[in-house]
């Protein structure tokens, strides 16, 4: 088994980052470990420049994504970790395929849609082609399987088609190029809302920084934050059904479960018929208790610029000594003259 999967480099790391992808990523480590695969995790900074960025920024935010990787988990000896921009074989792998995706699944691509809007004149060329390139990310690797939520299933069978494809057009019928990677759905693909609209995802773009839980924040601020956080008048319901048409109350119910390692029903079995003012305190107790070993390590690693950067060239290292053998493949599958 190896596993790969990007996270982009966006900076200001909330809850909804820890235990909707990070936490599973750890989880996916110790498990690969333990069973004899590995596993590789990249910063998606080539996908960043596919929107409007800041430079300094970009480069800020990639050195703080790795420390709040190791700091909730992710060991550098374990798995590979690594950024896009060191590994050029991601970005010639994007062009080597580019011969064989087609407009017409690129021009499908819900993410596509929903990003350019109205404008898609004006969106950036590499908006539309970043498909490919995260097909690249995990075929040039091998990848037996990727981790998506919702939102990517599309470009994981995006990526397979891809390689399909070329497999039929280039490689030979028992000596495929690329391996079809298969989906992982995370068995707790926790879903955090916002903390003010139990409608919308907790988003460091908020403009309300009391909408979501930083990873940066202090056991002060984390209290303060749960006991504004919007909620309703009743009570916590006995069972989940009880839940229905109460978004908020859902969000911090689910919120608490995904930390304590519960089911939803475990929680309402021990809060059920109890008010928010007491629910609240237990829930930003056990954020404080989750949340500041992780806290107390980020801040730490965040300061050390040189080891975060031998982090990532090491990282790229062994990506690069992976990635070499499937890119020189792919160039002689496509009859390119190589010295």
């Amino acid at each position: 088994m190896r596993i790969v999967s990007g996270i982009q480099p966006t900076g200001n790391l909330h809850l909804g980052n820890y235990l909707g992808a990070i936490r599973n990523w750890v989880r996916m480590q110790d498990e690969a470990a333990a069973n004899g695969g590995e596993c590789l995790f990249f910063l998606a900074d080539l996908h960043a420049i596919s929107m409007p960025h800041v430079p300094a920024d970009l480069a800020a935010n990639t050195r703080e994504m790795v420390a709040a990787l190791v700091a909730c988990g992710i060991d550098p000896a374990q798995s590979i970790l690594f950024n896009q921009a060191q590994v050029v074989e991601h970005a010639e792998m994007q062009w080597l395929l580019s011969g064989t995706a087609r407009m017409g699944w690129l021009s499908r691509m819900t993410q596509w849609k929903d990003k350019a809007g109205k404008n898609r004149e004006g969106a950036s060329v590499a908006l539309f082609t970043y498909p490919v390139l995260q097909a690249a990310d995990v075929l040039l690797y091998q990848a037996t399987h990727v981790p998506v939520g919702d939102d990517q299933k599309q470009h994981l069978e995006l990526a397979r088609d891809i390689a399909q494809k070329f497999n039929n057009d280039f490689g030979a019928e028992d000596a495929p190029i690329f391996t079809l990677p298969a989906p992982i759905i995370p068995p707790e693909a926790a879903r955090i809302m916002s903390l003010r609209d139990g409608s919308a995802k907790m988003s460091k773009s908020d403009p309300s920084d009391m909408s979501r839980i930083n990873l940066t924040d202090d056991a002060d601020t984390i209290m303060q934050k749960v006991r504004k956080a919007k909620t309703d008048p009743e009570p916590l319901p006995s069972e989940a059904a009880g839940l229905e048409g109460r978004a908020e109350a859902a969000n911090l119910v689910g919120v608490y479960a995904a930390l304590a390692g519960t089911g939803v029903a475990d929680v309402l079995a021990q809060f059920g018929g109890q008010g928010f003012g007491h629910f609240k305190p237990a829930l930003g107790e056990l954020l404080v208790e989750r949340l500041a070993p992780i806290n107390a390590r980020f801040a730490e690693l965040r300061q050390d610029r040189a080891a975060l950067d031998a982090i990532l060239a090491e990282g790229a290292r062994r990506a690069r000594a992976l990635a070499r053998p499937t890119l020189e493949a792919t160039y002689t599958a496509l009859g390119f003259v190589r010295g």
